[in-house]
């Protein structure tokens, strides 16, 4: 029988841990630890404990948040293997001696970040302690990996930066204390994560997202602004500061999270885009995400989402716009894979914690690839649209008459988005970052991406994709016996008029999908569809054509190929109808004979079953009368189904409610049809 092992102690030995784990600077009094790569315990058994290797066994559970579950990743129970492994939570002997018991234990690289617990199943649970644990980038499996050591110093273990502020004429750099690894500082940053209000709502939820450092990006940006939260700073242009502190008068953001912590999660009066950048950044570098300040020069604010900055006169000349270009503003970039999004938008990411504008729901913005920014992909993930109008948007100016007419007076192509700045790695100087957000200004590729940016988001905004759509409408009134009319619609949402080859046809289908005789046909038919444009095809459906082959099921599949010439490419739409069957008080819908003809009408309790059996000529409509006598009381079904040689399977039902009255008297009941 195994014997459980009896322990003294368990050191986390944070010293050692934490110096491989490059979280040394956070302390060496606790573990702080980041996620796919082991670190080691001792475990120190009291006098007469002894481990045995291959006889010994135990299980260890680590577990984060309030709710912890398998089902959410928040939990796991892991018991001792030979190796460690690289996608679960595991644990090895390194070194046993006697009573003491050295472990490697290790995380998978995409487990919740967070304050866990440890602890050891062996009949009889004992903790063994806490730690913290962060994203990695030294760690190739990670989301937040960084393949250069110098980046990962300048952007995750740097604690001071630089920040730029200005015009495009003049700009300087202005120090900044990021302090993510001053005292107390870890914890009030996962307290951040906890105060946010998708914690509130679902905890477990919220703890299982902390995998994703997309998810986690996004609370810190909506979390730094208090506008819809328990947020950090409170945002102010007003240029009245006497009730708080003036942003300009910040120069670091240890002082801001103390002061949102140590008064019980209250609004910090006041910051301005740099300050709320540099916490975002300071809580991003804290909790292992790598990350950057960046400021850019003549930035649009596009209050209506139409990437164009519209300045708004009336006739004495004063400003009654919306919409602003501002001297800088800044935001941070932060480093991760972007898994969710197609292949190759992995790599920095805009994200804005200033309040400016809501993103489903909430006052945060990002994060967004730099690359979908650059080549105009609005429709990516997240607010796309947004960040690239202050890169990228145009500006019109309008002049508003008394009358309501707007009177155009001018504009640019060129006045947004220039010296987009962040601190070099490794050194004091300006990195100009603009071509990663932009081509160069005023270049043919700029012109085509803003046209192109223009022309998706349009779309988006109705709702619509890029691309040649294709798609089949029917018409409302599709009767058995009928003869009606189904579209082809080719739809153009690309940038250049579209020649296309069309093939659009019906055929009988059975309701197993095995398709049968055609019965209607356009083939290769040339169709021009100009850009932004819709066309459309209709084929005629004739009973004479179907009305031979289509089974008691009723059902045709409408089959559309279209055919692009340049690029050629394959675009296909398939949709199956049901015809619709007349009433049951029959007419009959055909313009020929109908025989063989029977109703079967049958309820429990009420009929076995009757068959009336008579020839309905063309167009002719039949009545009939069934006498039944109904035997229990309650509620009872009448089901009455029509069948011929030319049409079948028409059915129709009777909710009907029997009385005792009725059983009693015997009567007997006519329902006429």
């Amino acid at each position: 029988m195994d014997q459980a092992l009896d322990i003294e102690r368990c050191d986390v030995e944070s010293r050692i841990n934490n110096t491989t784990h490059h979280t040394d600077q956070n302390g060496l009094d606790r573990l702080i630890v980041r996620r796919g790569l082991p670190f080691t315990i001792t475990l120190h058994l009291k006098s007469g404990s002894q481990f045995q290797a291959g006889i010994s066994t135990f299980r260890f559970i680590a577990e984060t948040g309030p709710l912890p579950r398998e089902q959410s990743g928040t939990k796991s129970t892991f018991s001792l293997t030979d190796t460690a492994s690289k996608t679960d939570w595991s644990a090895s002997t390194t070194s046993p001696t006697g009573n003491v018991v050295s472990l490697s234990v290790s995380s998978p690289p995409d487990v919740p970040i967070g304050l866990y617990s440890l602890t050891l199943d062996q009949g009889q649970k004992v903790k063994l302690g806490e730690f913290v644990l962060l994203f990695n980038p030294w760690c190739a499996k990670d989301a937040v990996y960084m393949e250069e050591e110098r980046d990962r110093q300048e952007y995750v273990l740097s604690q001071a930066g630089l920040i730029y502020k200005g015009t495009t004429k003049r700009f300087k750099a202005s120090p900044w204390t990021f302090g993510q690894f001053e005292p107390g500082m870890l914890d009030i940053c996962l307290k951040l994560l906890d105060e946010n209000p998708k914690y509130t709502l679902d905890a477990d939820a919220d703890c299982s997202g902390r995998r994703n450092p997309v998810y986690v990006t996004r609370v810190i940006s909506a979390m730094i602004n208090s506008n819809d939260d328990k947020g950090v700073l409170v945002g102010n242009w007003s240029g009245d500061y006497d009730d708080g502190v003036r942003p300009s008068h910040w120069t670091d953001s240890v002082a801001i999270l103390h002061q949102w912590a140590d008064n019980c999660c209250q609004r910090v009066r006041y910051g301005q885009c740099w300050v709320f950048a540099a916490v975002a950044c300071t809580v991003s570098r804290a909790l292992g995400v790598p990350c950057r300040v960046v400021t850019n020069f003549g930035s649009a604010h596009d209050t209506n989402s139409n990437l164009l900055i519209e300045f708004l006169y009336d006739e004495d000349g004063n400003d009654i716009s919306d919409d602003s270009v501002w001297n800088f503003h800044v935001w941070v970039d932060n480093w991760m894979a972007r898994p969710d999004l197609e292949a190759g938008y992995d790599g920095w990411q805009a994200s804005d914690p200033t309040p400016q504008e809501k993103s489903e729901g909430v006052f945060c913005c990002g994060p967004v690839p730099l690359k979908a920014i650059k080549e105009g992909e609005l429709t990516l993930k997240y607010d796309a649209p947004f960040v690239f109008a202050e890169v990228n948007a145009d500006v019109v100016e309008y002049v508003k008459l008394t009358n309501g007419r707007m009177v155009k007076m001018g504009g640019s192509s060129t006045d947004v988005g220039h010296f987009i700045s962040t601190k070099a790695v490794g050194s004091d100087e300006r990195h100009d970052i603009t071509h990663l957000y932009k081509h160069p200004e005023g270049s043919l590729q700029e012109r085509e991406v803003y046209e192109r940016a223009k022309h998706h988001h349009e779309l988006q905004q109705k709702g619509e994709e890029p691309g040649l759509k294709v798609k089949i409408k029917v018409s409302p009134d599709m009767d058995i016996g009928a003869d009606f009319d189904v579209f082809a619609v080719v739809t153009n949402n690309t940038e250049a008029d579209k020649t296309c080859r069309v093939m659009f046809y019906a055929r009988i289908v059975s309701y197993d999908g095995k398709p049968g005789a055609n019965c209607g046909f356009i083939e290769d038919l040339t169709m021009e569809v100009p850009t932004g444009k819709e066309k459309r095809l209709p084929l005629r459906v004739e009973y004479v054509d179907y009305g031979d082959t289509i089974t008691s099921d009723r059902l045709i599949q409408l089959v559309l190929i279209v055919i692009e010439s340049s690029p050629r490419e394959f675009h296909k739409a398939k949709r199956t109808i049901v015809l619709e069957s007349p009433d049951i008080a029959i007419k009959n819908p055909l313009p020929e004979l109908l025989q063989n003809c029977f109703f079967s009408v049958m309820g429990a309790s009420l009929t076995d079953g009757k068959i009336l059996i008579q020839n309905v000529g063309p167009k002719q409509e039949v009545k009939c009368t069934v006498e039944f006598t109904p035997t229990s009381t309650g509620s009872r079904t009448l089901t009455v189904d029509f069948d011929s040689d030319k049409l079948s399977n028409i059915k129709q039902y009777l909710n009907i409610e029997i009385g005792m009255n009725n059983i009693m008297a015997n009567d007997t009941n006519t329902i006429s049809f």
